[in-house]
């Protein structure tokens, strides 16, 4: 048979599996919701693992903030400036170390595993493995020992698959390992399976797919954040056109919130914004940084070969390329998402990515990670931070 007839029948049975699920899915008027704190017991401790990391510490404040007793997660070095203002017990634990985790999950009633290896380019994806794969198994089998309630974990949207017109996916849309681009991605595909699979052994679990977090904290900073930065210093003469979907980091952290209230075991939710192209996204930050946008839209495969001597360099330099083949394979495609599921069932409303624009470029000047930007929130309309 074809490979392509086979390709067909797989897709025709995905959605027929999918389908039967969808409809044993209960359809939540987002308005008869009401706080989600209010339906949650708040009697046991929480554990956050990756707390000081940047989506991590968005998760801390918000439980927080609803009153949640917390224990944030980090590893011996890790900088806490993140969650210095964050009530609740510290500990020192690591995903590649089993009795750790299970120090760290003891009289917990729910865990957010939020942790994970998040660069795009590594010279030793097994290492990213251990992290990404490896140590998601082993925290959940050990939350699972320790009695924990419920876990909601923290995915991405690399994990799910992408259209092939560039229209928004979501989480019924077919792939599978060959339609992940690099370690990363593959690694959070591969965890996805195995968190399912320990959901089907019985595991209370809640999956987000967060899409491409923007905002405060963001300290590394990560990828995106870095795109930002680079954007807002005038430091992008030219850019690679492709399209992203844009998240505030505290909109991510309040739909954590909600799936552990309102999610169904073994469900996934996407977690996204608003879907731009990179040329939107680099004016729309220019123009808050009151700087030139970038202007040259660069080619894709007379690149490929200019990507191959940076990441030989990286090897040698230690040093994270500025390009590499695989970010170039990533940008041939629309990375658009819809969370129209998670908008529907858990009551999610992302704001515009705007927002998530000011918010981190008001961060990164506080950080004194840019000396000054045209936006400033107490001079611009609109404008709430």
């Amino acid at each position: 048979m074809n490979p392509r007839s086979f390709a067909g029948i797989g897709k025709f049975l995905y959605g027929v599996a999918y389908e039967a699920v969808r409809r044993k899915l209960p359809v939540t008027d987002p308005r008869h919701l009401g706080d989600p704190a209010a339906v949650i017991d708040r009697t046991g401790l929480t554990l956050i693992t990756g707390a000081t990391g940047f989506v991590g510490a968005a998760v801390a404040r918000t439980l927080a903030s609803a009153g949640l007793p917390l224990r944030l997660m980090h590893r011996r070095n890790s900088d806490l400036s993140n969650i210095s203002e964050v009530p609740g017990e510290r500990v020192v634990a690591n995903l590649t170390d089993h009795e750790s985790l299970a120090r760290a999950v003891a009289g917990c009633r729910y865990v957010f595993h939020v942790a994970a290896d998040y660069r795009l380019w590594v010279p030793d994806p097994a290492s990213m493995r251990r992290t990404n794969i490896d140590g998601t198994i082993s925290l959940l089998r050990a939350a699972g020992d320790a009695g924990v309630s419920r876990i909601v974990y923290t995915s991405s949207v690399a994990a799910l698959g992408l259209t092939t017109d560039g229209s928004p996916a979501d989480e019924t849309t077919p792939h599978g390992p060959q339609d992940h681009v690099g370690p990363y991605k593959l690694s959070k595909y591969e965890a996805e399976i195995a968190v399912r699979h320990l959901v089907a052994k019985g595991l209370d679990v809640v999956i987000v797919n967060p899409s491409a977090p923007v905002g405060p904290g963001d300290i590394k900073p990560t990828p995106t954040g870095q795109l930002v930065l680079d954007a807002a210093r005038g430091h992008m003469p030219a850019y690679v056109e492709t399209g992203m979907n844009i998240v505030h980091v505290d909109d991510v952290a309040r739909g954590h919130l909600l799936a552990l209230a309102y999610g169904q075991t073994g469900e996934g939710y996407i977690l996204g914004g608003e879907n731009l192209m990179l040329s939107e996204i680099c004016r729309l930050i220019a123009q808050l940084a009151g700087r030139a946008p970038p202007r040259v839209k660069l080619p894709i495969t007379p690149l490929m070969p200019v990507a191959s001597l940076l990441e030989a360099w990286a090897r040698v330099s230690g040093k994270q390329p500025l390009m590499t083949r695989d970010m170039l394979a990533m940008a041939r495609r629309r990375m658009f998402y819809t969370s129209a599921k998670a908008e529907q069932c858990l009551g999610y409303q992302p704001r515009p990515a705007r927002r998530a624009f000011e918010d981190a470029l008001v961060d990164f000047c506080r950080r004194g990670k840019l000396a000054s930007i045209a936006y400033h929130p107490l001079t611009t309309t609109g404008a709430t931070r």
